[in-house]
């Protein structure tokens, strides 16, 4: 009776352990595929390591890291830790390194139209309006059929809109156009030829390069960003002067890239992180700068005896009409130039309209609250 079961029982015992061993196979796929580890990345920035554009740098390569569960993991170097500055859209392109944070203009040379993202007057609009021109007024595609017409292979992603930044540092105050005429001065983008147009002789040189250049009086002034920046970069060690106000970078916001090879071979989901991650570290950046940037303000003035002057009106509307001449010039060369500065204009016209007809001035309840009381 007993050898008669037995029989029957074998085949389904040997079944039984057939598909148990194929459970426990697939059961350890996904064991094999966790054991390859996270994907890394090399990245640099364009910016010093003490520069809080290089933390800025830090903060989104952080975002993607925590928000992927470390299955991405960005290593961010400072600038001239693999190529200089001015070389790192290259150095991205080829696939040196796999991205890199900077700013658009640094690539000027590539294309002029680059230096559209930011460097001028942005007919009116802020670095956020301009942002929402790139993301839902046909900049991005712009931005895409630039960047393939000259072969570079990235991914791009504006993001982190800055604050409207100074005419710049000099020995003395600015009160007229003339002032400029033969000062060394150092900007970079259009602003090269606003500058120029202003009668300075322009040299464009990365962040970290600008206060050793002024100290040797190789300049003898210079613009940058912000200022914290400024301020940590050192300018308030060779100048005492700084003049507030100026359309030469109005809208300029940063730049994170990707070697486009390498981020098309993401998964879908890790892409869907990044590009939310860019948004999130957007945010951020300008609630982080606000923060910064008015303490430093204080700063520079309180401990480093700096002196603030407001850029003169007449230097504000020469400066408009030298871009303007400018822009004409190179949309008459430049077919993507036109393009990219048409279709900036049709946004700004009914956005800035719009912005100014509905906002309120901040200046009366400024006053209001924190002006002297007679």
């Amino acid at each position: 009776m007993s050898t008669e079961h037995s029989r029957p029982e074998a085949p389904r015992r040997r079944f039984l352990k057939g598909a148990a061993a194929a459970g426990a196979a697939t059961l350890a796929f996904p064991m094999i595929a966790k054991a390859q580890g996270p994907i890394t990345m090399r990245w640099q920035s364009t910016w010093p390591q003490k520069d809080i554009f290089h933390e800025y740098a830090l903060d989104f390569a952080k975002k993607v890291n925590d928000m992927t569960g470390g299955d991405l993991k960005i290593e961010v170097l400072p600038a001239g830790a693999v190529v200089p500055a001015f070389g790192l859209i290259d150095a991205v392109s080829k696939g040196t390194l796999d991205g890199g944070h900077g700013v658009l203009v640094y690539h000027y040379g590539k294309q002029t139209a680059l230096a559209l993202w930011g460097s001028g007057p942005g007919y009116g609009m802020d670095a956020n309006m301009l942002l929402a021109w790139h993301k839902y007024g046909g900049g991005k595609q712009l931005l895409n059929k630039l960047y393939a017409s000259i072969g570079i292979n990235v991914v791009s992603f504006p993001y982190g809109p800055m604050a409207t930044q100074p005419l710049g540092w000099y020995k003395k105050p600015i009160t007229k156009v003339d002032d400029f005429k033969g000062l060394k001065f150092r900007t970079v983008g259009i602003s090269i030829d606003v500058f120029q147009g202003l009668g300075a002789a322009v040299n464009a040189l990365p962040g970290g390069e600008i206060v050793p250049a002024m100290d040797r009086g190789l300049l003898d002034a210079a613009e940058f960003n912000n200022a914290t920046s400024d301020r940590i970069l050192g300018f308030a060690d060779v100048s005492k002067v700084c003049m507030l106000q100026s359309y030469h970078q109005n809208a300029e916001q940063l730049e994170i890239t990707f070697n486009k090879t390498r981020f098309d071979a993401l998964p879908d989901k890790m892409k869907a992180i990044i590009e939310n991650a860019v948004e999130a570290a957007s945010a951020d950046m300008s609630w982080k700068s606000i923060d910064r940037y008015s303490k430093d303000y204080i700063e520079l003035q309180t401990k480093d005896k700096v002196r603030f002057y407001k850029t003169p009106d007449s230097v504000l509307q020469k400066q408009l009409e030298v871009y303007d001449t400018v822009v004409d010039k190179k949309s008459s060369e430049n077919p993507m130039f036109k393009e990219i500065v048409e279709s900036q204009k049709a946004f700004a016209a009914r956005a800035v309209k719009w912005d100014l007809d509905t906002n309120v001035s901040r200046r009366m309840a400024y006053n209001h609250y924190f002006g002297k009381k007679s």
